[in-house]
């Protein structure tokens, strides 16, 4: 049976690389991005969430198999929690229903190593309550405060206690849907094209997330993570961030785990 799969971010980088492994192994695929996707929507709206979700049951009825949720941005704007965190997982929790009624139904989604970089608590406790509104409000505050650096790590933060406090929710585990996210480190895309070929910023990114074990990541490798946890032979592992960083989390961190 021909898997039915939704990847979000799927014009580039890993959205666009795990679209197409699906692909190749016979997904049934729908993207979508901004532009240059199978579904165009923007994330980082409500409404655009909405159409988003209504586009693909158009497309799949009433069910769905797998779900990625790569779509995601860097940077300073207010709008990355609304993107990487409210774009990903007002997405999933909209598609819940029809993943429930799919095929070993499997849903990931990208968080990122630097959520154990310094983050502000009030940012991912705003993000956790659901309350989009405070939570842009608390990242304009950061932006005026000059605290902007924190929006990305603390987007990434909320969505990995997002993952560990829904996977186990009512509808998910028990309806035999797996969710997980996986953490990267620096990965070769159009994100961070720019800074690690920049004789500035490619010390600062090195030392901020050291990778010992064979440098940046390509986004290849970060696919093929995601395509086994979405996979029929993922049947227990849920919950989880697994952090593919080249060992940067282990560098960071040292043996603390909890």
């Amino acid at each position: 049976m021909t898997r039915r799969a939704v990847v979000t971010g799927s014009a580039s980088g890993i959205g666009r690389t795990i679209a197409a492994l699906l692909a190749e192994q016979g997904a049934d695929v729908i993207g979508i991005d901004l532009k240059n996707a199978d579904i165009c929507a923007d994330l980082a709206t409500a409404g655009g969430r909405v159409a988003a979700v209504d586009a693909v049951r158009e497309r799949v009825g009433n069910s769905l198999d797998v779900v990625v949720a790569c779509a995601g941005i860097s940077g300073n704007s207010p709008l990355v929690p609304s993107v990487n965190f409210f774009g990903v997982t007002e997405l999933l929790t909209r598609l819940r229903p029809l993943l429930a009624a799919g095929t070993d139904p499997r849903a990931a989604l990208i968080s990122s190593v630097s959520s154990v970089h310094p983050v502000d608590g009030a940012l991912i406790e705003a993000c956790l309550s659901g309350d989009e509104s405070a939570t842009l409000e608390r990242a304009n505050a950061m932006v005026v405060e000059g605290n902007p650096s924190q929006l990305y790590s603390s987007s990434k933060a909320a969505l990995a206690r997002w993952v560990r406090r829904t996977a186990i929710a009512a509808g998910w585990a028990e309806a035999g849907i797996a969710l997980n996210a996986v953490a990267p480190g620096v990965v070769l895309t159009p994100m961070t094209g720019e800074m690690v070929h920049d004789p500035v910023w490619k010390p600062i990114v090195d030392q901020a997330v050291p990778m010992p074990l064979n440098g940046y990541s390509p986004p290849e490798a970060i696919a093929a993570l995601l395509g086994w946890l979405v996979g029929v032979s993922n049947t227990h592992v849920t919950g989880q961030v697994i952090f593919i960083d080249g060992g940067a989390e282990a560098t960071l961190r040292g043996d603390v785990v909890w």
